[in-house]
């Protein structure tokens, strides 16, 4: 006995030695996204699963979009992030400027009855340094509530989200040129199919500032994707610009009594990218396949109301996997909801986006 007392220590020693000299770091990457309920529904349907699947660990920071940040990285040579969640025109713009890695398309696993990848994927989500993830729109939402107390009526249409007059009362927009613009020219009465090609005028564009311009002095402005329906809850504003997601976790999860406005909404295509030169490149590949599979874009379709960018994930899709909610009458891609939808123009933005950066700016400075 004395002498196993006495051999233990020394034992101990040589087993933590020996774990030691044979462990390595674990892998890791790191993954940008929006936050919020999309974030966690990212996590649950896509993260935790890979880290399950692979052993890779999924660091996960937040962040308001944009490339500065992936540009300064790239700029200098210390890349930290590795997979960024992007919208479309910054995935081209940042192809553009060598920001991003490019993704061969075939090289993503076929969908669950074996199309290819290249056909799963509709041709317009489908780019060069980026893969579509999720179809998501932004539109107005209101207060059930609260809009009572403004109206006789509720609002149904985009020129009403414009009209002071018939609905009093704070707007909350997004503090970006995109999107409002559009809003402002079908409010106004243009046409879906006329909106881009009214914008490519200096007309079209004097038109949408003008009628900016009439609930310039009622707007609040947003530039975190939480905060329009934490200003609805509130009572800080009647009427917010939205992503629909964050509107529909509201309503279904936190039981708000929230009410999304589809008549012209912007439906819009989320990318993942890869950030140029990470030394984690072969893992942040993996995590791509993983993430576009029609299954785990299933998973977080089942978590928050966005359609899954390929075709073969829509079947997948059926019940809010906590509420039990039918989801299709909440996708945005979904027939009825579409009916009435501007697709977001991507190839506009990226040709003027920093011009409408300028304008927008100045405007505000007005």
């Amino acid at each position: 006995m004395n002498h196993l007392i006495k051999l233990t220590p020394i034992l101990l020693i040589l087993t933590l030695f020996s774990s030691s000299c044979g462990t390595e770091e674990p892998r890791s990457i790191t993954a940008i996204s929006w936050g919020g309920s999309y974030g966690k529904a990212v996590n649950e349907g896509v993260n935790i699963p890979f880290s399950d699947s692979t052993g890779i660990i999924v660091n996960v920071e937040d962040y308001n979009g944009g490339l500065a940040q992936i540009r300064g990285q790239v700029e200098i040579g210390n890349i930290h992030w590795d997979i960024v969640d992007l919208e479309i025109a910054d995935a081209v713009r940042g192809c553009d400027e060598g920001l991003l890695e490019p993704i061969a398309i075939n090289s993503l696993p076929d969908g669950p009855d074996g199309t290819p990848a290249s056909e799963d994927f509709p041709p317009e989500v489908q780019t060069e340094c980026g893969v579509g993830s999720l179809y998501y729109s932004t539109v107005y939402a209101y207060n059930e509530n609260t809009i009572s107390d403004v109206s006789d009526i509720n609002p149904s249409t985009m020129a009403d989200f414009f009209d002071l007059e018939q609905f009093p009362g704070r707007r909350g927009m997004r503090r970006v040129p995109q999107v409002n613009i559009e809003f402002a020219l079908i409010a106004d009465g243009v046409p879906l199919d006329e909106v881009y090609p009214l914008m490519s005028t200096p007309e079209g564009l004097d038109r949408a500032f003008e009628k900016l311009n009439t609930i310039k002095d009622e707007v609040i402005w947003w530039e975190a994707g939480a905060q329009p329906p934490q200003m609805l809850a509130d009572g800080e504003v009647v009427m917010s610009t939205a992503y629909n997601g964050r509107i529909f976790n509201a309503q279904i999860l936190e039981q708000q009594p929230f009410v999304i406005v589809w008549d012209g909404q912007l439906l819009d295509i989320g990318q993942i990218g890869i950030v140029k030169d990470t030394p984690r490149l072969q893992d942040a590949l993996d995590y791509i396949s993983f993430a576009t599979s029609a299954e785990s874009l299933s998973r977080i379709s089942s978590r928050i109301s966005y359609s899954p960018a390929r075709k073969s994930g829509m079947a997948l899709v059926n019940t809010h996997i906590v509420a039990g909610v039918e989801m299709e009458p909440h996708l945005p891609a979904s027939p009825a909801n579409v009916a009435n939808a501007l697709q977001y123009d991507w190839k506009w933005w990226v040709d003027n986006q920093d011009d409408m950066n300028e304008r927008f700016s100045a405007w505000l400075a007005l």
